[in-house]
């Protein structure tokens, strides 16, 4: 009972109160409802939390325009940098691209005062045939000018690989010839830097003839180049404009060249090691001048020098820059130029040459290109008894199994001895394993003959209609016919034919090869076994790893490590800045790089990153360039331009998939982008690479271009062979198959692996029938009288261990024809 005079108390229920879930009505609701339904309650997690602060639309405008105009201002710096008195020289490479321009004639009209240029006829490169360097006080800038030796493709490559932009003389009327045409191809697959387009004689023709003339040379050139400007340079006014334009024009970045120091060589000198014990082998130091490009050089990195290998340096001087930038001087004061002349001519009357750093041994890099190998990393443990009885039945068979712990004999049948280096493997297998070339080569192109018969057949024809012609005129002919017979070559002729009928049969009976019949199908294709699903089937890419494999240098994350090395290097400020003029000790170096030099050929150094000089496989994805025709066959010797270095190698092909297994192409494939794989120095991309075919009389073709993948040492590379048979008897799913094997144990080995035909049945062996290699096997549907039985068989291969780095001189082409003359004559 509650007092009259008190007050009652209701419940006010906590925090803690019960709430059930409202009826889901489906419909909107709004911001008021909201705000009721939480009745001033906030969250305990907005309240805990600090709010952040939202930037308005104007501050991330604001930001995003600072950073554009950070970006443009490094820009601008970098290439005001480029040819003023902090920076090198803006280097400029003359390049003819046909055979009736004269290349020295433009250097000639550049060298003339009235261009407004100083000349140091003492600044020149090594290695080239003209060079001079230029100083305008107009425009506070200088340059190198060298005119290039086309006839050798390497050198050209390299002169492009330094250059800081490239003059093209282009012919008034025709452009450029074929193989200026072939130059421009090599050039636009390695990276073209900036470059611009020159031609002479257009200010002789009339006026009308001249507009004429350069809307044809524009139209020629627009192909190449569509927006590039045509400078006429027949005056010294076009001297003066053509000077604005290489000192003012945008520069393009290669990716291979911006990431490393590099230089190219000005001032060479080479002096014998004084040491009895390398007296012997010739070898010296190298004293190479030149301004440094690109990246600051580090004293304690290793040096590559193109087409000749790595080296160390022991120290590098700072002398006298032979291209000052003088602009105190008048334009028009000519005793002011003569002075800068007799300062560049005396160079030796000045101050002594100050070393800047020398190397420390202890942290210098080394020259280790292979990794040392351990002959007793491949022991196991002691042997069981089980094993060593195995041992000693397979020695007395002569034949040794190497077979891991815990495999099974299903895996044993398929694993044989790798005691024998795999490089005589290959060598065999190229010659006479498992090639459809030598079992299908027998065959024509057309499937009715061998090649024997084929080849004898062809040689009648051709002899039978050289016999109608001699009937026709026998006095005109005879000459001819024996002159033609004395300069062609019957070796390189039956090669090419033998390739060619390799090529076609390739691409008719993909990988088809055919049983022998006097050798076992099981000892022939041993090395080989058969996989359930090319893709999800697993290959363990450590298994019977090759004796070379222990020799190379393998990452855990290849792209991992290349991220942090590029970041390394791009914020590294130590060591010779760029645009200094240094010299260079290069220790250890044989006489042949000098001799390169006196011959004409210019010389390329470049500083390499970590872990650049060690060997590893290297994979390349190329596309077979348009003017090859020729069939090219995996592991034949071709020769790479991969950045900076220059080597040849034999490579395998492969399928460029995305899948852990890979297969193998035996040639190089004209329609889709093919994988190379070789083993070679490890080389950081971004990089361009150039693959070349040397001929027989030394004249290098192109056949492939592209880029630089990866570094993978355990990508799988699967040779696939596929045996065919003839459905003999076909009873509805089963049918007996013959002509594949031919013995009754050859079908009990490869029983296992599954069937399949070219008309998309699949099945297995069931049984064998007698014992002259028939067998019946079970489809999963209905067997065609007119299809192909197929079983397909597997092995991994490797590269070639055949690194050269040394890369002989590319001879020029014996011809060079105009591309009007090619036209007309397709025409006719």
């Amino acid at each position: 009972m509650v007092a009259t005079g008190e007050k009652q108390q209701s419940h006010r229920p906590g925090v803690y109160k019960q709430k059930n879930k409202e009826h889901k009505h489906g419909k909107h609701r709004t911001k008021g409802e909201i705000e009721r339904g939480n009745k001033g309650r906030v969250s305990v997690i907005a309240l805990t939390k600090k709010r952040r602060k939202e930037q308005r639309k104007l501050d991330k405008k604001n930001k995003a325009n600072q950073l554009r105009q950070h970006k443009r201002d490094l820009i601008l710096s970098e290439k005001r940098r480029l040819g003023s008195r902090d920076g090198p020289p803006i280097l400029v490479a003359v390049v003819s691209l046909h055979a009736a321009v004269d290349a020295g004639a433009i250097t000639k009209m550049l060298r003339q005062e009235e261009a407004g240029g100083v000349v140091h006829q003492g600044c020149v490169v090594s290695g080239t045939s003209d060079s001079f360097g230029l100083v305008v006080p107009r425009f506070k800038q200088r340059f190198t000018f060298l005119k290039t030796n086309t006839d050798d493709i390497h050198s050209l490559l390299d002169v492009a690989k330094m250059a800081d932009s490239l003059l093209f003389v282009l012919d008034s009327a025709e452009g450029w010839d074929n193989y200026g045409d072939y130059c421009l191809s090599c050039l636009f697959a390695q990276g073209l830097p900036s470059h611009a387009l020159v031609c002479q004689g257009l200010s002789d023709l009339p006026t009308k003839k001249k507009v004429d003339s350069r809307r044809v040379l524009s139209k020629v050139t627009e192909l190449r180049f569509p927006e590039s400007r045509l400078f006429p340079l027949d005056t010294d006014k076009d001297a003066t404009l053509l000077l604005r334009h290489l000192g003012q024009q945008r520069q393009r970045k290669l990716g291979f060249r911006s990431k490393r120091s590099h230089l190219l060589a000005q001032h060479v000198t080479f002096t014998p090691n004084d040491s009895s014990a390398q007296s012997s082998t010739g070898l010296g130091t190298l004293c190479v001048s030149g301004y440094v490009r690109g990246r600051p050089l580090k004293v304690d990195r290793l040096v590559h020098i193109s087409g000749h290998g790595d080296f160390q340096l022991s120290q590098i001087d700072a002398p006298l820059d032979p291209l000052p930038l003088i602009t105190a001087a008048p334009r028009q004061s000519k005793p002011g130029k003569g002075d800068v002349d007799m300062q560049q001519d005396d160079p030796e009357t000045e101050a002594p040459v100050r070393v800047l750093m020398k190397a420390d041994p202890s942290s210098r890099e080394t020259l280790q290109t292979e990794a040392e190998v351990d002959p007793m990393d491949g022991e196991q443990t002691w042997p069981t008894e089980s094993e060593l009885q195995e041992a000693e039945d397979a020695r007395k068979k002569k034949r040794v199994m190497k077979v891991p712990k815990g495999t099974s004999d299903y895996q044993a049948a398929w694993i044989v001895d790798d005691d024998d280096d795999e490089n005589c493997d290959l060598d065999e297998e190229s010659s006479e394993d498992d090639e459809p070339d030598d079992d299908m080569m027998d065959e024509s192109p057309d499937g009715n003959g061998g090649s024997q018969d084929g080849g004898s057949d062809m040689d009648s024809d051709t002899e039978e209609e050289e016999e109608e012609e001699e009937e026709v005129c026998p006095s005109e002919r005879a000459g001819d016919d024996e002159q033609y017979d004395e300069e062609m070559d019957e070796v390189a002729e039956e090669e090419d034919l033998k390739r060619y009928r390799e090529a076609r049969a390739n691409d008719m009976f993909p990988d088809e090869v055919d049983t022998p019949i006097d050798v076992a199908a099981r000892i022939r294709f041993q090395r080989y076994r058969g996989l359930k699903s090319f893709r999800s089937s697993p290959w363990d890419p450590m298994e019977n790893l090759p004796h070379n494999y222990s020799r190379i240098f393998h990452f855990r994350n290849f792209e991992r490590t290349r991220r942090r090395t590029l970041n390394e290097a791009a914020q590294e400020e130590e060591g010779a800045m760029v645009g200094w003029y240094v010299t260079l000790h290069v220790i250890d170096v044989p006489p042949s790089v000098m001799e390169s030099v006196h011959t004409g050929k210019p010389l390329v150094l470049v500083s390499l990153l970590p872990h650049e000089q060690k060997m590893s496989v290297m994979h390349l994805s190329v596309r077979r360039h348009p003017s090859n025709t020729e069939p090219i066959k995996s592991k034949e010797e071709l020769v790479f331009h991969c950045g900076f270095r220059r080597f040849r190698a034999s490579p395998i092909f492969s399928q460029h998939t995305s899948g852990d297994k890979h297969k193998m192409e035996r040639f190089l494939r004209p329609d889709a982008a093919t994988v190379v794989s070789v083993y070679a120095p490890i080389t950081f991309p971004p990089t361009g690479v150039l693959v070349f075919k040397q001929r027989d009389d030394g004249v290098q073709d192109l056949v492939a271009t592209g880029s630089l993948l990866s570094c993978d040492p355990q990508r799988v590379v699967l040779k696939r062979i596929v045996l065919s048979g003839h459905p003999f008897k076909i009873n509805r799913r089963s049918a007996v198959v013959r002509y594949m094997f031919f013995n009754r144990d050859d079908i009990m080995w490869f029983k296992p692996v599954e069937l399949h035909t070219k008309w998309g049945r699949r099945g297995h062996i069931k049984e064998t029938l007698g014992t002259h290699g028939h067998m019946k096997c079970v489809f999963d549907s209905q067997l065609r009288s007119q299809d192909t039985v197929l079983m397909n068989l597997y092995k991994r291969i490797y590269p070639r261990w055949t690194f050269d780095p040394y890369v002989p001189l590319s001879l020029p082409w014996f011809k060079r024809e105009s591309t009007v003359d090619l036209q007309d004559l397709d025409m006719e």
